[in-house]
Protein backbone atom coordinates (compact mmCIF):
# COMPACT_ATOMS: atom_id res chain seq x y z
CA UNK A 1 0.00 0.00 0.00
CA UNK A 2 1.23 3.57 -0.93
CA UNK A 3 1.51 5.76 2.28
CA UNK A 4 0.76 8.67 -0.08
CA UNK A 5 -2.36 7.92 -1.53
CA UNK A 6 -5.54 7.79 0.98
CA UNK A 7 -9.33 7.23 0.40
CA UNK A 8 -11.74 8.64 2.58
CA UNK A 9 -14.67 7.65 1.73
CA UNK A 10 -18.70 7.96 3.17
CA UNK A 11 -19.09 11.27 4.04
CA UNK A 12 -21.09 14.77 2.68
CA UNK A 13 -18.41 17.13 0.79
CA UNK A 14 -18.47 20.65 0.76
CA UNK A 15 -16.72 20.97 -2.83
CA UNK A 16 -16.08 23.79 -4.62
CA UNK A 17 -19.96 25.00 -5.95
CA UNK A 18 -21.08 22.04 -5.21
CA UNK A 19 -22.23 19.52 -2.37
CA UNK A 20 -21.57 15.82 -2.43
CA UNK A 21 -23.58 13.06 -0.51
CA UNK A 22 -22.24 9.80 0.24
CA UNK A 23 -18.85 11.12 -1.84
CA UNK A 24 -15.02 9.82 -1.77
CA UNK A 25 -11.91 12.04 -1.84
CA UNK A 26 -8.89 10.04 -3.29
CA UNK A 27 -5.43 12.02 -2.74
CA UNK A 28 -2.40 11.63 -3.96
CA UNK A 29 0.90 13.02 -3.51
CA UNK A 30 -0.39 15.53 -1.42
CA UNK A 31 -2.64 16.81 -4.07
CA UNK A 32 -6.93 16.10 -4.06
CA UNK A 33 -6.52 13.52 -6.93
CA UNK A 34 -10.28 12.96 -7.05
CA UNK A 35 -13.61 13.20 -5.59
CA UNK A 36 -17.10 12.13 -6.59
CA UNK A 37 -19.60 10.23 -5.12
CA UNK A 38 -19.49 6.37 -4.54
CA UNK A 39 -21.32 5.36 -6.98
CA UNK A 40 -18.20 6.39 -9.37
CA UNK A 41 -16.06 4.86 -7.16
CA UNK A 42 -13.76 2.20 -9.35
CA UNK A 43 -11.14 1.23 -7.42
CA UNK A 44 -9.97 1.07 -3.91
CA UNK A 45 -6.61 -0.70 -4.69
CA UNK A 46 -3.67 0.42 -3.42
CA UNK A 47 -5.02 3.43 -1.23
CA UNK A 48 -4.98 3.22 2.78
CA UNK A 49 -8.70 3.96 3.41
CA UNK A 50 -10.39 5.72 6.42
CA UNK A 51 -14.36 4.88 6.29
CA UNK A 52 -17.23 7.06 7.78
CA UNK A 53 -20.11 4.85 6.67
CA UNK A 54 -21.13 4.74 10.58
CA UNK A 55 -20.74 8.37 11.25
CA UNK A 56 -22.42 11.34 9.84
CA UNK A 57 -19.52 13.16 8.89
CA UNK A 58 -19.06 16.63 6.64
CA UNK A 59 -15.73 16.95 4.84
CA UNK A 60 -14.63 20.71 4.37
CA UNK A 61 -11.40 22.75 3.44
CA UNK A 62 -9.12 23.48 5.53
CA UNK A 63 -9.43 26.92 7.84
CA UNK A 64 -7.08 29.88 6.95
CA UNK A 65 -6.25 32.15 9.42
CA UNK A 66 -4.69 35.49 7.97
CA UNK A 67 -4.09 36.86 11.45
CA UNK A 68 -2.73 34.72 14.47
CA UNK A 69 0.58 35.81 16.61
CA UNK A 70 0.29 32.36 18.94
CA UNK A 71 -0.61 29.41 20.46
CA UNK A 72 0.31 26.63 22.72
CA UNK A 73 2.84 28.93 24.77
CA UNK A 74 4.38 30.00 21.69
CA UNK A 75 4.24 33.46 19.68
CA UNK A 76 5.57 34.58 16.04
CA UNK A 77 7.50 37.20 18.33
CA UNK A 78 9.66 34.50 20.54
CA UNK A 79 11.45 34.06 16.71
CA UNK A 80 12.34 30.46 17.07
CA UNK A 81 11.89 27.16 15.46
CA UNK A 82 10.04 25.85 18.53
CA UNK A 83 7.46 28.38 18.34
CA UNK A 84 6.36 27.89 14.96
CA UNK A 85 6.45 24.00 14.86
CA UNK A 86 4.20 24.11 18.42
CA UNK A 87 1.77 26.77 16.31
CA UNK A 88 2.01 24.13 13.05
CA UNK A 89 1.37 21.31 15.09
CA UNK A 90 -1.38 22.91 17.32
CA UNK A 91 -3.49 24.47 15.02
CA UNK A 92 -4.65 21.93 13.22
CA UNK A 93 -6.52 20.62 16.35
CA UNK A 94 -8.95 23.67 15.50
CA UNK A 95 -9.61 22.75 11.84
CA UNK A 96 -7.12 25.67 11.11
CA UNK A 97 -4.38 24.12 7.87
CA UNK A 98 -2.67 27.35 6.68
CA UNK A 99 -2.06 30.71 8.70
CA UNK A 100 0.01 34.15 8.05
CA UNK A 101 2.73 34.16 10.55
CA UNK A 102 1.50 37.59 12.32
CA UNK A 103 4.31 40.16 14.28
CA UNK A 104 3.91 43.06 16.67
CA UNK A 105 5.04 46.29 17.42
CA UNK A 106 8.30 45.74 18.20
CA UNK A 107 12.34 46.99 18.07
CA UNK A 108 13.41 46.63 14.67
CA UNK A 109 15.28 43.89 15.76
CA UNK A 110 13.00 42.19 17.11
CA UNK A 111 10.86 42.46 13.80
CA UNK A 112 13.24 41.11 11.69
CA UNK A 113 14.34 38.29 14.12
CA UNK A 114 10.44 36.96 13.42
CA UNK A 115 10.86 37.57 9.79
CA UNK A 116 14.01 35.28 9.10
CA UNK A 117 12.67 32.91 11.54
CA UNK A 118 9.67 32.47 9.50
CA UNK A 119 10.91 32.25 6.62
CA UNK A 120 13.57 30.18 7.33
CA UNK A 121 10.77 27.48 8.48
CA UNK A 122 9.18 27.86 5.37
CA UNK A 123 11.59 26.43 3.90
CA UNK A 124 11.75 23.32 5.33
CA UNK A 125 8.37 22.98 6.57
CA UNK A 126 6.53 19.32 5.35
CA UNK A 127 3.45 18.08 5.15
CA UNK A 128 1.28 16.86 8.00
CA UNK A 129 1.18 20.36 9.53
CA UNK A 130 0.01 23.76 9.26
CA UNK A 131 1.39 25.71 6.64
CA UNK A 132 2.64 29.03 7.33
CA UNK A 133 1.95 30.75 3.44
CA UNK A 134 3.18 34.44 4.49
CA UNK A 135 3.83 36.98 7.00
CA UNK A 136 1.41 39.74 8.23
CA UNK A 137 3.30 42.49 9.28
CA UNK A 138 0.99 43.79 11.90
CA UNK A 139 2.70 47.73 12.99
CA UNK A 140 4.72 48.55 13.64
CA UNK A 141 3.31 51.63 10.95
CA UNK A 142 0.65 52.64 13.38
CA UNK A 143 -1.82 55.60 14.79
CA UNK A 144 -0.48 55.63 18.80
CA UNK A 145 -4.11 56.28 19.27
CA UNK A 146 -5.07 53.19 18.79
CA UNK A 147 -2.07 51.04 19.76
CA UNK A 148 -4.51 48.88 21.49
CA UNK A 149 -2.00 46.12 22.40
CA UNK A 150 1.04 47.00 20.82
CA UNK A 151 4.03 48.49 22.16
CA UNK A 152 3.70 52.48 22.21
CA UNK A 153 7.74 52.59 22.88
CA UNK A 154 7.86 51.37 18.83
CA UNK A 155 5.56 52.94 16.89
CA UNK A 156 6.90 54.37 13.89
CA UNK A 157 5.67 56.40 10.66
CA UNK A 158 5.34 53.98 7.77
CA UNK A 159 8.99 54.12 6.08
CA UNK A 160 9.31 52.34 2.58
CA UNK A 161 13.24 51.97 3.06
CA UNK A 162 12.77 49.87 6.10
CA UNK A 163 9.88 48.04 4.78
CA UNK A 164 11.76 47.26 1.57
CA UNK A 165 14.82 45.84 3.72
CA UNK A 166 12.13 43.96 5.66
CA UNK A 167 10.59 42.28 2.40
CA UNK A 168 14.41 41.21 1.11
CA UNK A 169 14.56 39.73 4.38
CA UNK A 170 11.44 37.93 4.02
CA UNK A 171 12.26 36.70 0.21
CA UNK A 172 9.24 38.72 -0.57
CA UNK A 173 7.12 36.67 2.26
CA UNK A 174 5.56 39.79 3.70
CA UNK A 175 1.66 39.39 2.31
CA UNK A 176 -0.49 41.47 4.66
CA UNK A 177 0.73 44.83 6.43
CA UNK A 178 -1.95 47.07 9.00
CA UNK A 179 -1.16 50.37 9.01
CA UNK A 180 -2.76 53.76 10.10
CA UNK A 181 -3.48 54.97 6.44
CA UNK A 182 -4.13 58.37 8.21
CA UNK A 183 -0.72 59.18 9.76
CA UNK A 184 2.31 61.06 8.19
CA UNK A 185 3.34 59.10 4.73
CA UNK A 186 0.90 56.44 5.07
CA UNK A 187 -0.78 57.08 1.20
CA UNK A 188 2.06 56.99 -0.19
CA UNK A 189 3.32 53.51 2.07
CA UNK A 190 -0.38 52.42 0.77
CA UNK A 191 0.40 53.07 -3.06
CA UNK A 192 4.00 51.42 -2.33
CA UNK A 193 2.33 48.34 -0.89
CA UNK A 194 -0.22 47.72 -3.70
CA UNK A 195 2.35 48.42 -6.50
CA UNK A 196 4.41 45.12 -4.91
CA UNK A 197 1.30 43.00 -4.67
CA UNK A 198 1.03 43.26 -0.97
CA UNK A 199 -2.67 43.45 0.57
CA UNK A 200 -2.79 46.67 2.45
CA UNK A 201 -5.43 46.87 5.09
CA UNK A 202 -6.03 49.80 7.74
CA UNK A 203 -5.81 49.01 11.61
CA UNK A 204 -4.63 50.25 14.75
CA UNK A 205 -6.37 53.81 12.99
CA UNK A 206 -8.10 56.59 13.80
CA UNK A 207 -8.83 57.86 10.38
CA UNK A 208 -12.05 59.17 9.42
CA UNK A 209 -14.45 57.82 6.26
CA UNK A 210 -13.13 60.06 4.05
CA UNK A 211 -9.72 59.23 4.71
CA UNK A 212 -10.35 55.71 4.26
CA UNK A 213 -12.43 56.17 0.91
CA UNK A 214 -9.30 58.20 -0.13
CA UNK A 215 -6.54 55.16 0.90
CA UNK A 216 -8.83 52.85 -0.93
CA UNK A 217 -8.09 55.52 -4.04
CA UNK A 218 -3.95 54.83 -2.79
CA UNK A 219 -4.61 50.88 -3.00
CA UNK A 220 -6.33 50.04 1.02
CA UNK A 221 -8.12 46.62 0.17
CA UNK A 222 -8.42 45.38 3.45
CA UNK A 223 -9.67 46.10 7.38
CA UNK A 224 -7.83 44.34 10.24
CA UNK A 225 -10.16 43.17 13.21
CA UNK A 226 -13.27 45.10 12.38
CA UNK A 227 -14.03 47.12 15.38
CA UNK A 228 -11.39 46.87 17.29
CA UNK A 229 -8.84 49.77 17.62
CA UNK A 230 -10.02 52.25 15.06
CA UNK A 231 -12.42 54.84 14.80
CA UNK A 232 -16.46 53.41 15.61
CA UNK A 233 -19.26 54.29 13.77
CA UNK A 234 -20.83 57.64 14.52
CA UNK A 235 -24.11 59.17 12.54
CA UNK A 236 -22.35 62.52 11.91
CA UNK A 237 -18.46 60.68 11.20
CA UNK A 238 -18.91 57.09 10.10
CA UNK A 239 -14.92 56.45 11.09
CA UNK A 240 -13.41 53.44 9.97
CA UNK A 241 -16.16 51.80 10.74
CA UNK A 242 -18.97 53.15 8.75
CA UNK A 243 -16.53 52.73 5.41
CA UNK A 244 -15.30 49.44 6.14
CA UNK A 245 -19.48 48.46 6.20
CA UNK A 246 -20.42 50.33 3.15
CA UNK A 247 -17.00 50.22 0.67
CA UNK A 248 -17.32 47.04 -1.42
CA UNK A 249 -13.29 47.04 -2.37
CA UNK A 250 -12.84 46.38 1.29
CA UNK A 251 -11.94 42.51 2.50
CA UNK A 252 -13.16 42.92 6.45
CA UNK A 253 -12.13 40.63 8.66
CA UNK A 254 -13.34 40.10 12.44
CA UNK A 255 -12.76 37.72 15.45
CA UNK A 256 -15.87 36.52 15.67
CA UNK A 257 -15.73 35.19 19.68
CA UNK A 258 -18.57 37.36 21.03
CA UNK A 259 -16.29 39.29 23.26
CA UNK A 260 -14.05 41.70 20.66
CA UNK A 261 -17.40 42.21 18.96
CA UNK A 262 -20.99 40.95 20.23
CA UNK A 263 -22.94 38.88 18.53
CA UNK A 264 -25.32 42.28 16.94
CA UNK A 265 -22.19 43.65 15.96
CA UNK A 266 -21.08 40.64 14.26
CA UNK A 267 -24.07 40.38 12.43
CA UNK A 268 -24.62 43.43 11.48
CA UNK A 269 -21.36 43.18 9.71
CA UNK A 270 -22.85 40.06 7.88
CA UNK A 271 -25.83 41.75 6.68
CA UNK A 272 -23.65 44.33 5.42
CA UNK A 273 -20.89 43.03 4.05
CA UNK A 274 -22.11 39.47 2.90
CA UNK A 275 -20.41 36.10 2.84
CA UNK A 276 -18.32 37.15 0.13
CA UNK A 277 -16.28 40.31 1.45
CA UNK A 278 -15.76 39.11 5.26
CA UNK A 279 -12.83 36.48 6.81
CA UNK A 280 -13.07 35.13 10.35
CA UNK A 281 -9.78 35.20 12.11
CA UNK A 282 -8.35 34.36 15.84
CA UNK A 283 -5.94 37.07 16.07
CA UNK A 284 -4.62 34.42 18.84
CA UNK A 285 -2.27 35.10 21.50
CA UNK A 286 0.23 32.10 23.54
CA UNK A 287 -2.48 31.69 25.81
CA UNK A 288 -4.79 29.78 23.04
CA UNK A 289 -5.06 26.26 23.97
CA UNK A 290 -3.74 27.05 27.42
CA UNK A 291 -5.11 27.83 31.45
CA UNK A 292 -5.76 31.24 32.74
CA UNK A 293 -2.96 33.23 33.86
CA UNK A 294 -0.27 35.32 33.12
CA UNK A 295 1.61 35.77 29.64
CA UNK A 296 3.58 37.54 27.77
CA UNK A 297 2.38 39.53 24.18
CA UNK A 298 4.72 42.04 22.28
CA UNK A 299 6.67 42.56 25.52
CA UNK A 300 3.83 43.00 27.49
CA UNK A 301 2.27 41.29 30.76
CA UNK A 302 -1.19 40.08 29.83
CA UNK A 303 -4.12 38.76 32.18
CA UNK A 304 -6.15 35.89 30.68
CA UNK A 305 -9.22 35.40 33.19
CA UNK A 306 -12.28 33.19 31.83
CA UNK A 307 -10.19 32.68 28.75
CA UNK A 308 -10.30 36.70 28.11
CA UNK A 309 -7.09 38.15 27.41
CA UNK A 310 -6.59 41.94 28.55
CA UNK A 311 -3.53 44.22 29.73
CA UNK A 312 -3.23 45.54 33.57
CA UNK A 313 -4.85 48.90 32.22
CA UNK A 314 -8.03 45.95 30.67
CA UNK A 315 -7.51 46.47 26.89
CA UNK A 316 -8.35 43.41 25.42
CA UNK A 317 -4.88 42.00 24.00
CA UNK A 318 -5.68 39.32 21.14
CA UNK A 319 -7.97 36.61 21.85
CA UNK A 320 -7.48 32.56 22.57
CA UNK A 321 -10.00 32.01 19.93
CA UNK A 322 -10.00 28.76 17.90
CA UNK A 323 -10.50 29.28 14.14
CA UNK A 324 -12.92 26.20 14.24
CA UNK A 325 -15.27 27.91 17.42
CA UNK A 326 -15.48 31.02 15.11
CA UNK A 327 -16.94 29.19 12.25
CA UNK A 328 -19.85 27.87 14.91
CA UNK A 329 -20.12 31.18 16.32
CA UNK A 330 -20.71 33.08 13.09
CA UNK A 331 -23.08 30.81 12.02
CA UNK A 332 -25.10 31.05 15.97
CA UNK A 333 -24.76 35.04 15.66
CA UNK A 334 -25.74 36.08 12.18
CA UNK A 335 -27.85 33.38 10.96
CA UNK A 336 -26.04 32.56 8.32
CA UNK A 337 -25.26 29.22 6.01
CA UNK A 338 -22.56 26.62 6.94
CA UNK A 339 -22.06 26.98 3.24
CA UNK A 340 -21.44 30.88 3.95
CA UNK A 341 -19.26 30.27 7.29
CA UNK A 342 -17.12 28.10 5.15
CA UNK A 343 -16.32 30.66 2.77
CA UNK A 344 -15.74 33.42 5.48
CA UNK A 345 -12.90 30.65 6.75
CA UNK A 346 -11.24 29.37 3.83
CA UNK A 347 -11.77 30.60 0.07
CA UNK A 348 -12.09 34.07 0.66
CA UNK A 349 -8.67 34.23 2.52
CA UNK A 350 -7.48 31.84 -0.18
CA UNK A 351 -8.59 34.28 -3.15
CA UNK A 352 -7.09 37.54 -1.91
CA UNK A 353 -4.14 35.83 -0.73
CA UNK A 354 -3.95 34.91 -4.59
CA UNK A 355 -3.82 31.28 -3.18
CA UNK A 356 -7.13 30.11 -4.88
CA UNK A 357 -5.77 27.93 -7.34
CA UNK A 358 -4.04 26.10 -4.41
CA UNK A 359 -5.99 26.17 -1.10
CA UNK A 360 -9.53 27.27 0.09
CA UNK A 361 -11.44 24.60 -1.74
CA UNK A 362 -12.45 21.23 -2.05
CA UNK A 363 -11.18 20.62 -5.63
CA UNK A 364 -8.96 18.05 -7.53
CA UNK A 365 -5.44 19.07 -8.30
CA UNK A 366 -5.23 21.39 -5.32
CA UNK A 367 -3.62 20.79 -1.82
CA UNK A 368 -4.70 18.14 -0.28
CA UNK A 369 -6.41 20.60 3.31
CA UNK A 370 -9.63 18.83 4.18
CA UNK A 371 -11.30 18.89 7.68
CA UNK A 372 -13.72 16.25 9.23
CA UNK A 373 -16.67 17.82 11.16
CA UNK A 374 -19.06 15.64 13.11
CA UNK A 375 -22.91 16.89 13.70
CA UNK A 376 -22.11 19.22 16.10
CA UNK A 377 -19.56 20.73 13.38
CA UNK A 378 -16.83 19.54 15.95
CA UNK A 379 -13.39 18.52 14.64
CA UNK A 380 -12.85 14.79 13.87
CA UNK A 381 -9.43 14.84 11.63
CA UNK A 382 -7.78 17.32 9.96
CA UNK A 383 -5.58 16.63 6.71
CA UNK A 384 -2.51 19.42 6.02
CA UNK A 385 -1.88 18.34 2.68
CA UNK A 386 -2.80 14.71 2.40
CA UNK A 387 -1.53 13.87 5.52
CA UNK A 388 -2.81 13.34 9.01
CA UNK A 389 -2.70 16.44 11.34
CA UNK A 390 -4.81 16.09 13.77
CA UNK A 391 -7.53 13.09 14.84
CA UNK A 392 -9.91 13.11 17.44
CA UNK A 393 -9.40 9.84 19.59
Amino acid sequence: MDRQKLLIKNMKIYAENKKLHNGFIKIKDHIIEEIGTLDHLTTEEGYRILDFSDKHVKAIPGLIDVHIHGANGADVMDGTKQALQTMADTLPKEGTTSFLATTMTQSNDDIEKAIKNAVSYMDQQHSGEAEIIGIHLEGPFINIKRKGAQSEAHIKEPDITLFQKWQQLANKQIKLVTLAPEVNGGMEFIQHLKSQGIIASAGHTDATAEQIKTAIKYGLSHITHLYNQMRGFHHREPGVVGAAWLQKELMVEMIADGVHSTPEAIQTAFELKGKDRLLLITDAMRAKCLHDGHYDLGGQKVNVVEQKARLDDGTLAGSTLKLGDAMKNIIHFSGCTFEEAIAMTSANAAKELGMINRKGTIAEKKDADIVLLDDNNDILLTLCRGEIAYERM
